[in-house]
């Protein structure tokens, strides 16, 4: 039976105008996004297979391109109109931290980093450039490199903050290995940019190193000031 022919109180998309999106399963909202079945499955059957495929939600919802497109029933608009959900979801949650009054506690940075650089493969090199409130007003990925290393110039990112006319920034760079534990060389170039960003009256309050589940915060652990 197709899901039109359901009744109007079982159907996913006026279930949740009437009882909320919380009220929906896990099937049922993927169901949405996939808009139609397959032979012999409607949308919602064809989303618990996929989600007992893929071994749950967030493995499916981690797929990369190919890999989502060559399960049954997907193709690039799911999987365009999945992305752009949970990067709408993201930007929501953190509205408040980067338009509001300003980026005042070490986890919701955390948070907000391992959003941004948790997908990348490589070394990312990347800055929150801050106002006297510690408000954003740009985040960039400065540096590329390999797997394990990027390299990285402090008089780019002393151009950077004058572009953007900032009071202070907070560093932040991805493990891809997954382990976020801050390296000697680490140390060695948070302690080039302080002293390269000083000369230009910019505050250095932080260094992140984000791992696959957490970020350490330099500053917590006593390390802006270690060679």
């Amino acid at each position: 039976m197709a899901i039109n022919d359901w009744p109007a109180g079982e159907r996913p998309r006026e279930k949740l105008i009437s009882a909320g999106a919380s009220s929906l399963s896990d099937a049922e909202l993927l169901a949405i996004f996939l808009r139609s079945g397959v032979r012999g499955q409607d949308a919602v059957n064809l989303a618990r297979a996929l989600l007992k495929r893929s071994d749950g939600l967030k493995s499916l919802l981690d797929s990369g391109f190919r890999e989502f497109c060559a399960l049954p029933g997907c193709g690039p608009a799911a999987y365009a109109s999945l992305r752009a959900a949970l990067e709408l979801g993201h930007r929501y949650r953190f509205a408040d931290l980067v338009h509001g009054p300003g980026m005042n506690s070490t986890d919701q940075v955390a948070e907000y980093l391992i959003h941004r650089m948790k997908p990348y493969r490589q070394e990312v090199f990347a800055c929150l450039f801050l106002d006297t409130q510690h408000r954003v007003l740009d985040f960039r990925n400065l540096f590329y490199g390999t797997i394990d290393a990027a390299p990285v110039y402090p008089r780019e990112i002393v151009r950077a903050c004058l572009e953007t006319n900032s009071a202070a920034i907070i560093l932040a760079h991805n493990h891809p290995s997954g382990v976020a534990e801050p390296s000697q060389a680490d140390c060695a170039i948070t302690n080039r940019i302080r002293d390269a960003v000083t000369l230009i009256d910019v505050r250095l309050l932080d260094h992140f190193v984000v791992g696959a589940t957490d970020a350490v915060s330099m500053a917590a652990r006593g390390l802006l000031g270690a060679g």
